[in-house]
């Protein structure tokens, strides 16, 4: 049987990851799913020569990532005809307490993702995006919600990027002393760290016979919330 090839992004200088590149990887299969179990991202773009990062929810279909927030942003007025662009997402792992202060680390997974964001004005995709925002997270929910009004869809800016580079780089060693550093009587542990989803809190003005439905059922108390997270993308979006 001949070996499948598996799909990756193109490695320039651009995102070649240059330090510990043991830990890089630009497969389709690792950068998708770091991306898809992650909530909150963080895109960096320059204007007028000054840098910016903006925290905001995002979501990705296929190759393709979008991210939203308000029609006034300066961020997205200025992505409105296709600027550079880098989405990046971590998750933090552990703390890393080491024998020597050049030691102390963290154990995490993270990529850099590399495009041209541009706005998405179609009425058509725009609302689309709007469905897959929630969606996304909450599979099929946006179909038994109010629906959002003209206003409120012309308040909100959605932009688009086609991912032309993209690495991932993983931290999974732990504590990582010199070989003669281990005989010092000095300690050292791994901290791990994870973000579990809490007991849910219904809101306190719901009415009578309202009940939560099963769809959100992936999310309880004491999961991690990127397992659930990645759950409801590949319910959203099945490969």
């Amino acid at each position: 049987m001949a070996e499948t090839i598996q799909a990756s992004y193109p490695v320039d200088d651009r995102n070649r990851v240059r330090r510990r590149h043991d830990r890089g990887a630009y497969d389709h299969a690792t950068v998708h799913a770091l991306l898809d179990a992650a909530v909150l991202c963080h895109v960096s773009y320059v204007i007028d020569g000054l840098p910016y990062c903006t925290p905001t929810l995002f979501w990705r279909e296929g190759t393709t990532l979008y991210w939203h927030g308000s029609s006034a942003s300066r961020m997205l007025r200025n992505q409105s005809e296709g600027q550079p662009a880098c989405l990046s997402v971590t998750h933090l792992d552990s703390l890393v307490l080491a024998r020597c202060g050049f030691n102390h680390s963290a154990d995490y997974r993270s990529v850099m993702a590399f495009g041209n964001a541009r706005l998405v004005d179609d009425p058509a995709a725009k609302a689309a995006a709007l469905v897959a925002m929630v969606d996304r997270f909450f599979p099929a929910r946006t179909a038994g919600l109010r629906q959002s009004s003209a206003q409120e869809i012309k308040a909100t800016a959605v932009v688009a990027m086609e991912i032309e580079r993209a690495s991932a780089k993983i931290r999974a060693k732990g504590v990582g002393d010199d070989e003669e550093d281990y005989l010092l009587p000095i300690y050292a542990e791994r901290l791990p760290v994870r973000m579990v989803i809490g007991t849910p809190e219904p809101c306190p003005r719901l009415l009578a016979g309202v009940t939560r439905p099963e769809t959100l059922a992936g999310y309880r108390a004491g999961r991690l919330l990127e397992e659930a997270v990645a759950e409801a993308h590949a319910v959203t979006y099945p490969r």
